[in-house]
């Protein structure tokens, strides 16, 4: 049983609790900026660069522009604005931020369980009557010498 103790102490350290949840985390949230990136801002880019080149192209010309406005010259083969696979990311990382909330209180609950009970047997247990009653006498026996 002495190890499980010694392993419970070492898990109730704040500093280890703190440093896994910072790794956890930020790994977490490293896949919504990588779903930002990859998902959204990089297919806009695309998307704007190709405005910008058939814009330049199309300037002088009439029908060019009529292109222009058709769907189907805005679609680049591969890129798509994912904005469910974005969402996903961002549930995903709600999920386990709150999968960690709890099991942070719960080793909360442990350390202050753990906190009360050395609490409890470092307090010295309260002297028996007779004990104080001879505290007592030797007190009044140094105050009259």
């Amino acid at each position: 049983m002495k190890f499980m103790d010694e392993f419970k102490e070492f898990v109730a350290r704040g500093n280890v609790v703190d440093m896994a949840v910072g790794i956890v985390v930020g790994g977490a949230f490293t896949s919504i900026v990588t779903s930002l990136v990859d998902d959204i801002i990089t297919p806009a880019l695309a998307l704007l660069g190709k405005l910008f080149r058939s814009g330049a192209a199309a300037a002088g010309a009439a029908e060019e522009t009529d292109k222009l406005m058709d769907m189907q010259n805005w679609m680049i083969p591969g890129t798509a604005i994912k904005i469910g696979s974005f969402i996903q990311s961002i549930i995903s990382f709600l999920i386990l931020a709150f999968v960690i909330f709890c099991m942070v209180k719960g080793i909360n609950a442990m350390r202050a369980k753990m906190d009360k009970k050395q609490e409890e047997e470092a307090a010295p247990a309260e002297a028996p009557a007779d004990i104080k009653l001879l505290e007592e006498i030797r007190d009044a026996l140094v105050k009259k010498n």
